[in-house]
């Protein structure tokens, strides 16, 4: 069944379709391992060599991968479920599939050898800019372009210290085009499990070897969750302000970023409040106007966010106290009037005085300058009530007074007549028929 490319859209008719991933589980103990049997057909739906998704999985589980181009087997190392594949995936064509500016799939690598950088540039909107050099794989990227035939890529972790060996006796020091059994291992059965573990401890350290050349400050989703949430938040501070530093934060497409940064190290629930500290002063009336994009993608359909932006707006008001509690109704109006908080989580900060962010003191000035905004709030929301539930009520008609035909008009005209044939009289209090008089 074919999926969309960005899962996030729902549209039936979605022109970007891709196969769903199909995973076998071959092999046991030690030697177990996960076939991607329709690797090729997905990736040409994606637009990159199969390659590179395959050793997007191998980043990600920490597994070794093996590419056999001849017989289009492409192999991570472990017994993994497609359905844990697949969301993978997802992450994979966010990364390095999808377009920042317009979520488009139709964009192109182009590998900068001599800056060992890696742009991405969209077909679609015309969008040019550098892929994000923290991951892994961008490492294999710059090792193997895109416009490198896969035959001739290096199968990354996969060779034996047999075939090391061959190579060293035959002088050869570079690698070599490969046609399915040089780079590649065409059969899992000529590394046996003594081997297989020797090249994975030498692979990882050979990979955490090519970070730090690069100069990479991030390490694996994996490293990073294994941190605690103060150094999780830490690392998202830092994600963050070097953008700001370098002026990027209002560049499209970098809300997107800040988002799946927060997303990666879970920390997403208090990311605004980091985005408050970094881009937010005593001129926060007209910034919230301009990070708009970055603060409704941080905040849209999470309460528990947009509690944290409300603290972080204290936060800014306690440093600014002079210039900004007078001005505290306009700066909820504004995050109101933006779709940054809801209606019912602005009421709910505004009754609870809470001491979570700044002092009880201080939350107590700013609930009592606020007190009159959030009054409105309540007011408007009742009448909204009240408006609805007068809408609710329903009106019958009776088709059965009605005539349907001239005949049946000219036949009701007495009858409409006697309908006021009875008339009671003030005086007496008895009723009066106008046929006996």
């Amino acid at each position: 069944m074919a999926l969309n490319v960005n899962r996030n859209v729902a549209d039936a008719f979605y022109r970007y379709k891709m196969p769903r991933l199909l995973a076998k589980v071959e092999g046991k103990g030690n030697g177990i391992k996960t076939v991607i049997v329709n690797m090729t057909e997905v990736a040409k739906a994606l637009g990159r060599p199969p390659t590179y998704p395959t050793k997007f999985f191998g980043c990600e589980l920490g597994a070794q991968t093996q590419f056999d181009i001849k017989n289009d087997r492409f192999i991570v190392n472990g017994a993994h479920e497609a359905g844990k594949l697949q969301q993978m995936l997802d992450i994979f064509i966010k990364k390095f599939v999808l377009c920042p500016g317009c979520d488009n799939p139709e964009t192109v690598l182009t590998v900068h050898a001599k800056k060992q950088t890696i742009s991405q540039s969209c077909k679609a909107c015309g969008y040019n800019g550098q892929l994000d050099m923290r991951h892994k794989l961008t490492t294999f990227i710059l090792k193997n372009p895109p416009e490198l035939s896969p035959a001739a890529q290096g199968a990354s972790l996969t060779e034996g210290k047999k075939a090391k060996r061959g190579k060293k006796s035959d002088g050869q020091s570079g690698e070599k085009g490969s046609d399915g059994s040089e780079n590649e291992l065409d059969a899992t059965n000529e590394v046996d499990e003594d081997d297989w573990a020797v090249d994975v401890s030498a692979a990882a350290v050979k990979a955490r070897m090519e970070d730090l050349t690069n100069g990479a400050k991030g390490l694996t989703i994996s490293d990073d969750m294994e941190k605690t949430p103060k150094e999780r938040i830490d690392l998202f501070y830092s994600f963050v302000k070097q953008r700001r530093d370098q002026g990027m934060l209002s560049k499209p497409g970098a809300d997107k970023d800040i988002v799946s940064e927060s997303e990666r190290l879970d920390v997403k629930d208090k990311a605004p409040l980091i985005l408050c500290e970094l881009i937010f002063d005593s001129n926060i009336l007209s910034q919230m106007k301009t990070y708009r994009s970055l603060l409704s993608r941080s905040t849209q359909g999470n309460p528990k966010a947009q509690k944290a932006l409300l603290g972080g707006v204290e936060c800014i008001i306690q440093l600014n106290q002079t210039a900004l509690l007078p001005k505290v109704p306009h700066i909820l109006k504004g995050l109101y009037d933006l779709d940054l908080v809801d209606e019912d989580v602005m009421i709910d900060w505004g009754t609870k005085p809470s001491r979570k962010y700044v002092s009880k003191e201080l939350n107590a000035d700013i609930l009592a300058k606020a007190q009159a905004f959030i009054t409105w709030l309540k007011e408007a929301e009742e009448e909204s009530e009240d408006d609805s539930d007068d809408s609710d009520v329903e009106i019958e008609y009776d088709d059965r007074a009605r005539p349907t035909t001239l005949i049946e008009q000219k036949n009701a005209t007495p009858q409409l007549a006697k309908t006021a044939v009875k008339v009671k009289s003030d005086d007496n209090e008895e009723d009066l028929d106008i046929d006996a008089i």
